[in-house]
């Protein structure tokens, strides 16, 4: 992405294993090596935040959370429920010290927000690729709650490509994409960075409270694209569907009429939104948007830009066996 800042991105598959048989130590002493190593390297980018907004009425709007330093010249990386209606506030790295921060831009669709270091911060953490992440690979979560910091827990990617609603207040979203992991996550950990085993940030860990989960908000080229619209323009113009999917594959029969593979499943609609309003209904398969194949809520979601806003977008979508068109007209995301 050029927007006119500098920061680390590689882009290179993890890779697996080397395939050799060592006892039930080894594999323990491995495994503690690569957790301890990860959380040295990770845990000096990743700050506590404390953000605070003051009304009005007089009343005092708090957040707080993790985030990470993701720029040589100080932005930082967060969830957008961490800073909701909050202007500015501070971080505290690991080493104790401190910078304060001000609020650049949120998006509520992915839950990622950006804060800039207005004192001296940590250089950045390098970046990885979420899209090579598989289902059962190693990823350790970094927080640095208030008070706990360095906040470290492991686990395994136990999910991808998954949809997951949530309410924020009085309002309900859906936040897509999101990579779902065993690692535990606390309320403190939001923000934090989710790192494969060479120590890159795949995903800005999102602790959703009454869910039970550990999700993380991923790290590809459709995250690159909302942080360029948040440092450039402080938000980002989203075109909004209103659907909760899950990928799926199709059976022999789909994949042959169809020539696809995979699906999206509707697990459910949200009511009133652009989805209902077009017809579909939890159950469908969807397989393509605007004439392109879907297949992950990512798929989906990068066709979701500004540029969808008010204008036709034709779904086809596999029902009870037959293929039907419909055409939904996104709105955009407030």
């Amino acid at each position: 992405m050029d927007v006119g800042r500098e920061f680390a991105f590689e882009d290179n598959n993890p890779g697996a294993g080397n395939g050799t048989e060592t006892d039930d130590d080894d594999v323990l002493d491995a495994y503690s090596q690569t957790v301890i190593r990860v959380a040295g390297s990770v845990t000096p980018h990743v700050a506590a935040i404390e953000m605070v907004s003051t009304r009005r009425n007089g009343r005092v709007r708090v957040g707080s959370g993790s985030a990470v330093v993701f720029t040589v010249d100080g932005y930082l990386l967060t969830n957008a429920h961490v800073v909701a209606g909050t202007e500015s506030g501070r971080a505290v790295f690991a080493d104790g010290k401190q910078s304060d921060v001000q609020l650049v831009g949120a998006d509520l669709l992915s839950d990622l927000a950006v804060v800039r270091g207005l004192g001296r911060t940590p250089p950045p953490a390098v970046l990885g690729n979420a899209e090579f992440l598989r289902v059962g690979q190693l990823v350790i979560a970094v927080g640095n709650p208030l008070g706990l910091s360095g906040s470290v827990t492991a686990g395994v990617v136990s999910g991808l490509g998954r949809s997951i609603p949530v309410r924020a207040g009085e309002h309900r979203r859906v936040i897509e994409d999101v990579i779902q992991t065993d690692a535990a996550l606390n309320p403190g950990n939001s923000g934090g960075a989710l790192a494969d085993t060479k120590g890159r940030i795949v995903g800005i860990n999102t602790a959703v409270a009454g869910l039970g989960l550990g999700l993380a908000v991923p790290i590809n080229r459709t995250t690159q694209r909302i942080i360029s619209s948040l440092l450039k323009d402080g938000r980002v113009h989203r075109a909004y569907l209103g659907l909760v999917s899950t990928p799926i594959p199709l059976d022999a029969s789909a994949v042959v009429r169809t020539g696809q593979k995979e699906g999206l499943r509707v697990v459910e609609v949200i009511a009133g939104s652009p989805a209902e309003l077009s017809g579909l209904q939890p159950g469908d398969v969807v397989l393509q948007a605007q004439g392109r194949a879907v297949s992950s809520a990512e798929s989906l979601q990068k066709l979701l830009f500004e540029e969808a806003i008010g204008q036709p977008f034709p779904l086809t979508v596999l029902r009870e066996g037959k293929l039907v068109g419909l055409v939904a007209v996104p709105s955009e995301m407030g």
